[in-house]
């Protein structure tokens, strides 16, 4: 079973302690009644990955780590056996001790967009909402974040996240929890508050823009990225059954539609950092994620609609200030 007894020690006598009065309760919740079939399937393979210490760690330029001298060919590929138990990978990539992730997205490339925009993360507590397997909270360690704390609840994101953090040297400086922000109390409390890939999966977007508002200290940063559409600061679609083969889409605003919701919301400094269609070099299939990805979600007779006659997935990137 994975252990978050050391998170809680660890946030004890942080700004993050007020946590402690229903976090506990909830995961016990969780554990008791919420594990997914196949969960145990997947917490055997992280049992039998081997715990190593990296000699070579590099969380800033990418998620790698290495020993001096290469492993035995039999440990790396037994490496990669467990790891594949894990798939589909759809966030990363990660390069551990000669087994390399090909996942779904090159999530390095929206850090390489986003990591240029945003205040300086060093010595800051983190929290990245709808975090995926926790690429970018180790982006954000490597960035010298003091502590990042990722939620998201799907429950094969949280093992391969731990799978990782064992491969890392059971690296302290970042944790997943299984949980939506809906279940976390206003804990005013995180320097930066990342939400990536999210925003258009709530059927309540300003909701959603208030509850990480709710989470973020007095001055702190909000950085947001989401899909958009062109267009004024009127223009929203809200498609029908499916977006982009996506069932659980429901509102997409021009980026300046987006920066009136904040306004709204009572953020300040709102500003639109950058712009970006995906691409098939950021999202595609892979030998770790092989069902259908974004070639299989166009139009295939014209790449700038989805196959349901959508404009194509346009990515956005705001960041705002809390006053």
């Amino acid at each position: 079973m994975i252990d978050f007894g050391r998170f809680y020690q660890q946030i004890a006598c942080s700004p993050l302690s007020p946590w402690l009065e229903t976090l506990p309760a909830q995961i016990a919740a969780w554990q008791r009644e919420s594990l997914h079939g196949q969960f145990k399937q997947w917490t055997n393979s992280l049992e039998n990955l081997p715990a190593l210490t990296p000699e070579r760690l590099d969380l800033l330029h990418g998620v790698s780590a290495q020993m001096q001298s290469p492993l035995a060919q039999g440990q790396q590929m037994r490496i990669e056996k467990l790891l594949r138990t894990l798939m589909p990978w759809r966030k990363g990539p990660f390069s551990l001790y000669g087994v390399n992730i090909d996942t779904e997205w090159r999530s390095d490339l929206k850090w390489e967009r986003v990591l240029p925009h945003i205040a300086p993360l060093a010595g800051r507590t983190i929290l990245d909402v709808g975090c995926g397997s926790g690429y970018h909270l180790w982006r954000m360690v490597g960035a010298g974040a003091k502590l990042a704390v990722g939620i998201d609840p799907t429950q094969l994101f949280l093992c391969q996240f731990e799978a990782v953090r064992k491969l890392l040297g059971d690296d302290q400086r970042a944790h997943l929890l299984p949980l939506g922000i809906e279940q976390m109390p206003a804990l005013n409390a995180f320097d930066t508050v990342f939400s990536m890939g999210v925003l258009y999966h709530r059927r309540s977007p300003l909701e959603h823009l208030w509850q990480l508002k709710d989470q973020l200290v007095n001055e702190g940063e909000l950085v947001l990225e989401t899909l958009v559409v062109e267009g004024d600061a009127n223009t929203v679609l809200v498609p029908g059954e499916r977006y982009a083969q996506m069932r659980n889409v429901y509102f997409i605003p021009s980026a300046l539609a987006l920066k009136n919701w904040l306004e709204k919301c009572g953020f300040v400094d709102v500003r639109i950092a950058d712009h970006c269609l995906t691409t098939s070099e950021e999202q595609r299939r892979t030998d770790w994620m092989t069902s259908e990805s974004l070639a299989d979600f166009l139009d295939p007779h014209d790449s700038s609609k989805t196959v349901e006659g959508y404009p194509a997935p346009l990515r956005a990137v705001l960041v705002a200030r809390k006053p």
